[in-house]
Protein backbone atom coordinates (compact mmCIF):
# COMPACT_ATOMS: atom_id res chain seq x y z
CA UNK A 1 0.00 0.00 0.00
CA UNK A 2 1.37 3.40 -1.13
CA UNK A 3 2.49 5.58 2.16
CA UNK A 4 0.17 8.10 2.62
CA UNK A 5 -0.60 10.92 5.45
CA UNK A 6 -2.89 13.90 5.78
CA UNK A 7 -2.01 17.48 5.36
CA UNK A 8 -3.89 19.72 7.57
CA UNK A 9 -6.52 20.32 5.30
CA UNK A 10 -7.48 16.25 5.40
CA UNK A 11 -6.32 15.71 1.67
CA UNK A 12 -3.88 12.99 1.32
CA UNK A 13 0.36 13.83 0.38
CA UNK A 14 3.00 11.35 -0.06
CA UNK A 15 4.15 10.12 3.43
CA UNK A 16 8.09 11.59 2.98
CA UNK A 17 6.27 15.02 4.07
CA UNK A 18 5.29 13.56 7.77
CA UNK A 19 9.27 13.88 8.38
CA UNK A 20 8.67 17.90 8.53
CA UNK A 21 5.91 20.46 8.43
CA UNK A 22 7.68 22.62 6.18
CA UNK A 23 8.07 19.69 3.54
CA UNK A 24 4.13 19.99 2.88
CA UNK A 25 4.42 23.57 1.50
CA UNK A 26 7.70 22.55 -0.70
CA UNK A 27 5.31 19.19 -1.50
CA UNK A 28 2.59 21.19 -2.72
CA UNK A 29 4.01 23.92 -4.57
CA UNK A 30 7.54 23.10 -5.98
CA UNK A 31 8.06 18.48 -6.01
CA UNK A 32 7.34 17.09 -9.30
CA UNK A 33 6.57 20.35 -11.03
CA UNK A 34 7.63 20.94 -14.33
CA UNK A 35 10.60 23.11 -14.40
CA UNK A 36 12.34 24.93 -17.20
CA UNK A 37 13.92 27.80 -15.87
CA UNK A 38 17.88 26.95 -16.12
CA UNK A 39 18.65 29.01 -13.24
CA UNK A 40 16.04 26.73 -10.89
CA UNK A 41 17.25 23.52 -12.54
CA UNK A 42 20.85 24.47 -11.63
CA UNK A 43 20.08 25.35 -8.51
CA UNK A 44 18.18 22.17 -7.63
CA UNK A 45 21.06 19.97 -8.90
CA UNK A 46 23.59 21.48 -7.32
CA UNK A 47 21.32 21.49 -3.52
CA UNK A 48 20.92 17.66 -4.93
CA UNK A 49 24.93 17.20 -4.62
CA UNK A 50 25.11 19.24 -1.40
CA UNK A 51 22.17 16.60 0.25
CA UNK A 52 24.46 13.64 -0.45
CA UNK A 53 24.80 12.00 2.91
CA UNK A 54 22.64 14.61 4.37
CA UNK A 55 18.86 15.21 4.91
CA UNK A 56 16.56 17.19 2.92
CA UNK A 57 15.70 18.96 5.56
CA UNK A 58 18.86 20.10 6.12
CA UNK A 59 19.35 21.62 3.03
CA UNK A 60 15.71 23.18 2.77
CA UNK A 61 16.50 25.25 5.93
CA UNK A 62 19.71 26.36 4.69
CA UNK A 63 18.25 27.38 1.41
CA UNK A 64 17.87 30.81 1.36
CA UNK A 65 21.52 30.80 2.45
CA UNK A 66 22.55 28.89 0.21
CA UNK A 67 20.93 31.37 -2.36
CA UNK A 68 22.53 33.74 -1.11
CA UNK A 69 26.14 32.61 -1.03
CA UNK A 70 26.10 31.38 -4.51
CA UNK A 71 24.84 34.31 -6.38
CA UNK A 72 21.49 32.72 -6.81
CA UNK A 73 22.51 29.92 -8.23
CA UNK A 74 23.59 32.41 -11.18
CA UNK A 75 25.89 29.54 -13.04
CA UNK A 76 27.68 32.08 -15.01
CA UNK A 77 28.55 34.16 -11.96
CA UNK A 78 29.62 31.01 -10.11
CA UNK A 79 31.40 29.95 -13.18
CA UNK A 80 33.96 33.35 -12.04
CA UNK A 81 34.54 31.97 -7.99
CA UNK A 82 37.98 32.11 -6.54
CA UNK A 83 40.06 30.96 -4.09
CA UNK A 84 38.37 34.16 -2.23
CA UNK A 85 35.08 32.84 -2.94
CA UNK A 86 35.86 29.17 -1.71
CA UNK A 87 37.18 31.16 1.26
CA UNK A 88 33.94 32.90 1.94
CA UNK A 89 31.76 29.68 1.19
CA UNK A 90 33.75 27.51 3.68
CA UNK A 91 33.30 30.13 6.38
CA UNK A 92 30.00 30.78 6.05
CA UNK A 93 27.64 28.62 8.90
CA UNK A 94 24.56 28.75 6.90
CA UNK A 95 25.64 26.46 4.39
CA UNK A 96 27.18 22.88 4.04
CA UNK A 97 30.58 23.34 4.31
CA UNK A 98 31.92 20.69 2.73
CA UNK A 99 35.10 21.97 0.49
CA UNK A 100 34.79 18.88 -2.08
CA UNK A 101 30.98 19.83 -2.94
CA UNK A 102 32.12 23.36 -2.56
CA UNK A 103 34.45 22.59 -5.10
CA UNK A 104 31.98 20.53 -7.22
CA UNK A 105 29.24 23.03 -7.67
CA UNK A 106 31.58 25.56 -8.89
CA UNK A 107 33.28 23.22 -11.32
CA UNK A 108 29.70 22.29 -12.42
CA UNK A 109 28.47 25.90 -12.95
CA UNK A 110 31.54 25.76 -15.32
CA UNK A 111 30.50 23.02 -17.25
CA UNK A 112 27.07 23.97 -17.15
CA UNK A 113 28.13 27.33 -18.95
CA UNK A 114 29.43 25.22 -21.88
CA UNK A 115 26.31 22.92 -21.45
CA UNK A 116 23.95 26.15 -21.93
CA UNK A 117 26.33 27.71 -24.98
CA UNK A 118 26.50 23.86 -26.74
CA UNK A 119 22.67 23.01 -26.41
CA UNK A 120 20.84 26.80 -26.19
CA UNK A 121 20.05 26.12 -22.99
CA UNK A 122 20.35 23.43 -19.29
CA UNK A 123 16.48 22.90 -19.94
CA UNK A 124 17.11 21.71 -23.47
CA UNK A 125 19.90 19.35 -22.43
CA UNK A 126 18.06 17.81 -18.86
CA UNK A 127 14.75 17.31 -21.35
CA UNK A 128 16.07 15.30 -23.22
CA UNK A 129 16.46 12.73 -20.21
CA UNK A 130 12.52 13.11 -19.33
CA UNK A 131 12.21 9.12 -19.72
CA UNK A 132 8.94 7.61 -21.44
CA UNK A 133 6.12 7.03 -18.94
CA UNK A 134 6.08 3.18 -20.11
CA UNK A 135 9.80 2.82 -18.54
CA UNK A 136 8.69 4.15 -14.80
CA UNK A 137 8.37 2.18 -12.19
CA UNK A 138 5.93 2.54 -9.95
CA UNK A 139 5.83 5.98 -8.11
CA UNK A 140 7.85 5.89 -4.83
CA UNK A 141 9.29 2.75 -5.77
CA UNK A 142 12.53 3.42 -6.55
CA UNK A 143 15.59 5.66 -5.57
CA UNK A 144 17.88 4.73 -9.19
CA UNK A 145 16.10 4.53 -12.28
CA UNK A 146 17.39 3.96 -15.49
CA UNK A 147 16.91 7.11 -16.84
CA UNK A 148 18.74 8.46 -14.09
CA UNK A 149 21.60 6.16 -14.62
CA UNK A 150 22.28 7.78 -18.16
CA UNK A 151 21.49 11.28 -17.36
CA UNK A 152 24.76 10.98 -14.11
CA UNK A 153 26.59 9.23 -16.97
CA UNK A 154 26.24 12.12 -19.22
CA UNK A 155 26.97 14.55 -16.56
CA UNK A 156 29.75 12.80 -14.84
CA UNK A 157 30.77 12.19 -19.39
CA UNK A 158 30.93 16.41 -19.70
CA UNK A 159 32.83 16.97 -16.24
CA UNK A 160 29.97 17.44 -13.63
CA UNK A 161 30.85 15.97 -10.24
CA UNK A 162 28.33 14.74 -7.38
CA UNK A 163 25.66 13.99 -9.65
CA UNK A 164 25.35 9.95 -9.08
CA UNK A 165 22.60 8.29 -9.60
CA UNK A 166 20.71 8.69 -6.95
CA UNK A 167 21.15 12.47 -6.76
CA UNK A 168 20.13 12.59 -10.79
CA UNK A 169 17.07 10.68 -10.01
CA UNK A 170 15.98 13.22 -7.06
CA UNK A 171 16.56 16.18 -9.22
CA UNK A 172 13.85 14.27 -11.85
CA UNK A 173 11.49 13.70 -9.49
CA UNK A 174 11.76 17.66 -7.85
CA UNK A 175 11.99 19.13 -11.35
CA UNK A 176 9.10 17.13 -12.85
CA UNK A 177 11.13 15.06 -15.39
CA UNK A 178 9.17 12.32 -13.42
CA UNK A 179 5.84 12.31 -11.58
CA UNK A 180 6.78 10.45 -8.30
CA UNK A 181 3.74 11.33 -6.84
CA UNK A 182 2.32 8.43 -4.44
CA UNK A 183 -0.57 7.02 -5.96
CA UNK A 184 -3.55 8.20 -3.85
CA UNK A 185 -1.46 11.84 -3.22
CA UNK A 186 -4.17 14.76 -4.27
CA UNK A 187 -0.77 16.47 -5.83
CA UNK A 188 0.04 13.69 -7.96
CA UNK A 189 -2.88 14.84 -10.74
CA UNK A 190 -2.17 18.66 -10.13
CA UNK A 191 1.82 17.82 -10.91
CA UNK A 192 -0.03 15.73 -14.03
CA UNK A 193 -1.62 18.09 -15.06
CA UNK A 194 1.40 21.03 -15.27
CA UNK A 195 2.91 18.32 -16.98
CA UNK A 196 0.45 18.53 -19.52
CA UNK A 197 0.75 21.92 -20.34
CA UNK A 198 4.17 22.06 -20.38
CA UNK A 199 6.25 21.97 -23.59
CA UNK A 200 9.72 21.23 -22.71
CA UNK A 201 12.46 23.06 -24.16
CA UNK A 202 14.49 21.23 -27.55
Amino acid sequence: MTDIVLGADGRPRCGWCRAAPEFFDYHDREWGFPVADDRRLFEKICLESFQSGLSWRTILAKRENFRAAFAGFDFRAMAEFGDADIARLMADAGIVRHRGKIDAVINNARRACEMADREGSLAAFFWGYEPARADLPRPQTASVTPGSVALSRALKAQGWKFVGPTTAFAFMQAMGLVNDHAEGCVIRAEAAQARAVFSPPR
